[in-house]
């Protein structure tokens, strides 16, 4: 009650100007509260969405290359004999793959890549296959940034 009573005290043309000036604060408030985050968000959402696709065709585009690449080295293979982190180590050296964990098990080795080239990484276990050692298992993850990957667990193994 208090501004109530302070506000009809104000002259006429005050009254005007602070009428005026909640009107204007509403509105920014409105703006900065409410539409600007609200169109900020719709804009990282059509941005997201945009770059999903861009992943999807690049990922078709090159789809071929891995399947042919898987192929291609299936026919008379080397057998492996010797140090599996270290002939892991080293074609990764010469691929530029930054490999994140490795885990020796016996015969077999994990692996973790945080984030590399897509075309590197398949060039890679080209090579590695190439090598004699086997592929047991793979899995892949998508990471923000186009033509990248990260290689969640990757699982070999000599022949």
């Amino acid at each position: 009650m208090d501004l109530k009573q302070r506000y009809k005290q104000l002259s006429e043309r005050e009254q005007q100007i602070v009428f005026i000036g909640g009107i204007v604060l509403i509105i920014f408030l409105f703006y900065a509260l409410i539409w600007s985050p609200l169109q900020q968000s719709v804009q990282q959402g059509r941005n997201a969405v945009s770059s999903q696709q861009k992943l999807l065709t690049w990922m078709q585009a090159n789809a071929n290359k891995a399947i042919q690449l898987r192929r291609g080295g299936s026919t008379n293979r080397p057998t492996f004999t010797g140090s599996l982190p270290q002939a892991v180590n080293q074609l990764a050296q010469r691929y530029q793959i930054a490999i994140a964990r490795m885990q020796p098990q016996g015969d077999t080795l994990q692996i973790w890549v945080d984030q590399a080239p897509f075309n590197d990484t398949i060039a890679w276990l080209k090579s590695i296959e190439d090598k004699g050692i086997n592929i047991l298992d793979v899995d892949f993850a998508e990471v923000n940034q186009p033509g990248q990957i990260k290689i969640r667990r990757l699982l070999l193994g000599k022949t």
